[in-house]
């Protein structure tokens, strides 16, 4: 049975589990009066059952799961004649990654040696020994659990301080992971970055003007031995997203302001659905608009006044970036400015002022936190966007702050260098790495920057 199959039916055991042992929690009830001569409401003694019936499943499934294809390697090694396994532990892996593509029909078994062939046949018997046993063993398992959960059900047993507990330790165990999750990716990409810095001096990479880590043809080539200034990637960087932002925040602000504070009931109903319509668009569907449309219209018009702009500029990537991040700007602030009480506005109209002064002197002051909110998620969004870019802007690192040349991107080349096959222990491919770290810096220092625009503002309204 597949895995996918097997959490199903788990799934299926515990609703009846639930219902099972709120029906029983009700039928104990009856006999003494009603649900109130319960410690607990039944919703609690179901939702134990669910717990004493997944925890444990969910934890062995996942142990075997994690060791699973360990061990079947391990004992299809041990059947093959010692002479054919490696010792190198490259071409150990490869050994094994050749007998798993045979077992699943991946490499044709005419076209492979005979001890490989019957090793991946003993991988194909263990994998379905391995499939039915953790199937076996998860819902016995399963119907143990039920089997006790149900037996629990008395009014001596109150479920509802256990379930609370159970539940608090999960939220627990799920804030670990994200911080843990969080703690690994950080240290992932230092590990790897701390790797390039050794083969390219740090003040280089982060001062370097010149950006050309292909391998070059010929040995007067700036490429020959790598040249990995990032500063053009920086400035390309802020630069569509400079332009972006001009474009989306005051549009986004002003949309927000308009729907919270002035239109009606009928006209928000429409406008807002159809304005968060635009965070739902796929960012390749924008990236064909910017180079199909906007690009073209763009470089016209520059034509007609005079104005040398690139097929590929910033200036048409950080335009239709700034239509794209429009929504985020535009829902946060105006959730953040319905959420000003009424009374600040009420006490300003009554103090005298016309409704654009309470908006302009209370509301939005007031609401300057969420909005700062929403901008930083809005920025965050738009340095870290690619698709865009590689369709409107294109892949070359120009140092330039002229909005109407062609320059590109941390993210867009991040995945330039991870493209295809790529050696791991290269400047090259290692540059990427260097390239996620400091984007992660930059959004830190961000993240700091508006938490403290955030405290000076709030403390007014505290």
């Amino acid at each position: 049975m597949q895995i996918s199959t097997l959490v199903l039916l788990l799934l299926l055991i515990s609703v009846f589990a639930f219902y099972t042992s709120q029906n029983r929690s009700i039928s104990v009830a009856s006999k003494l009066g009603g649900i109130r001569s319960l410690p607990s409401l039944p919703s609690y003694y179901g939702a134990y059952s669910v717990l004493l019936t997944l925890i444990p499943v969910s934890i062995f499934l996942t142990i075997w799961i994690s060791l699973d294809q360990i061990v079947i390697e391990r004992l299809v090694v041990d059947k093959i004649p010692q002479e054919f396994v490696p010792s190198k532990s490259s071409d150990y892996d490869l050994m094994i990654n050749r007998i798993t593509s045979i077992s699943e029909g991946i490499i044709y078994a005419d076209s492979v040696l005979a001890w490989q062939l019957d090793a991946a046949s003993l991988m194909q018997k263990f994998e379905a020994i391995s499939r039915w046993s953790i199937t076996v063993i998860s819902i016995l398992m399963a119907a143990l659990c039920l089997y006790l959960a149900t037996q629990k059900v008395s009014v001596n047993f109150n479920a509802r301080p256990v379930v609370e507990n159970v539940v608090e330790r999960i939220l627990l165990v799920s804030a670990c992971v994200a911080i843990f999750t969080t703690i690994g990716i950080i240290f992932s990409v230092l590990f790897e970055s701390i790797q390039f810095f050794q083969k390219v001096p740090f003040f280089d990479f982060v001062f370097g003007l010149e950006w050309s880590p292909q391998t070059a043809i010929r040995e007067d080539q700036v490429g020959s031995s790598g040249s990995f200034g990032a500063v053009p990637l920086f400035v390309g960087t802020i630069l569509i997203s400079l332009v972006a932002m001009i474009i989306a925040v005051p549009i986004g602000l002003m949309s927000a302001i308009y729907l919270s504070e002035y239109a009606s009931l009928n006209v928000r109903t429409i406008a807002k659905p159809a304005l968060e319509i635009l965070a739902g668009i796929p960012t390749v569907v924008y990236g064909f608009f910017a180079a199909i449309t906007v690009a073209p219209v763009l470089r016209d018009f520059g034509e007609s006044v005079g104005l040398d702009i690139a097929s590929e500029s910033a200036l048409a990537a950080g335009a239709v970036m700034g239509i794209m991040i429009i929504p985020f700007i535009s829902s946060i602030a105006d959730d953040v400015i319905s959420a000003v009480p009424q009374s600040m506005r009420d006490g300003s109209l009554a103090m005298g002022a016309t409704r654009s002064e309470t908006v302009k002197r209370v509301v939005i002051p007031a609401a300057l936190p969420g909005i700062v909110g929403g901008i930083l998620l809005a920025m965050s969004r738009a340095i870290g966007e690619t698709m865009i870019v590689v369709m409107a802007a294109g892949l070359a690192a120009n140092l330039t702050v002229n909005p109407l040349d062609a320059v590109t991107t941390v993210t867009v080349q991040i995945v330039t260098l991870l493209t295809g096959d790529q050696e791991f222990d290269s400047a090259k491919t290692l540059a990427a790495f260097a390239l996620g770290l400091m984007l992660f810096v930059v959004t830190l220092i961000l993240n700091i920057f508006a938490l403290q625009i955030v405290k000076k503002y709030r403390e007014q309204y505290e």
